[in-house]
């Protein structure tokens, strides 16, 4: 039996209660890995992320977003991480953060797919996003469930102009986040 996509889309209810859900920043992480020299790879991480889940009544009337302060990068190495941050690379001065939109959630279960606008400067582009939904829990000494996600995808820096450097460091960034998001406070515990 096969489905139409765009009508899971509009008529797939998450797997979530309804309402706005808050990251939790200690249990949230993003990550990313680029090549250095094609040989390796530099993993680094951003400390700073603020987000929002959104979930409404289907897939179709939820949304997901974030802003990333470009600042906050650590790759383990501080000279590294300021090289990075200068005008040659991020140029955080002029480009502070990142931010995410999403334009469109699809999926079932725990397999869902998060298409979204990725903006780092004034430049915007599509961004899709594989996400595993990890399940909802309890947290000791807290009212309130936590929802746990692990999202991938990659972009191009060139995509965004961020293109110094070819040859010695790689085109392609993946992208790995693992999100806990915290329960609204005024949704009906489940027993």
């Amino acid at each position: 039996m096969t489905s139409d996509t765009s009508t899971a889309a509009s008529t797939t209810a998450l797997p979530l209660p309804a309402g706005d859900w808050e990251i939790d920043p200690f249990h949230s992480a993003v990550n990313f890995t680029i090549r250095h020299l094609g040989i390796s790879k530099v993993r680094g991480r951003f400390a700073e992320v603020t987000a929002a889940l959104v979930v409404g009544e289907s897939a179709e009337t939820s949304s997901v977003t974030a802003t990333i302060d470009l600042a906050s990068i650590d790759t383990g190495n501080k000279d590294r991480d300021a090289h990075v941050r200068a005008p040659d690379l991020l140029d955080v001065e002029r480009r502070p953060t990142m931010t995410f939109r999403s334009t469109q959630v699809i999926g079932k279960d725990e397999e869902w797919t998060l298409e979204g606008e990725l903006t780092i400067g004034e430049v915007t582009r599509p961004i899709t996003l594989a996400v595993e939904f990890g399940g909802v829990q309890a947290f000791p000494g807290s009212p309130r469930r936590h929802a746990g996600f692990e999202a991938t995808g990659e972009i191009r820096r060139s995509d965004y102009g961020l293109d110094f450097g070819a040859g010695l460091l790689g085109d392609v960034v993946k992208i790995q986040l693992d999100m806990q998001f915290l329960e609204p406070e005024t949704a009906p515990a489940e027993g």
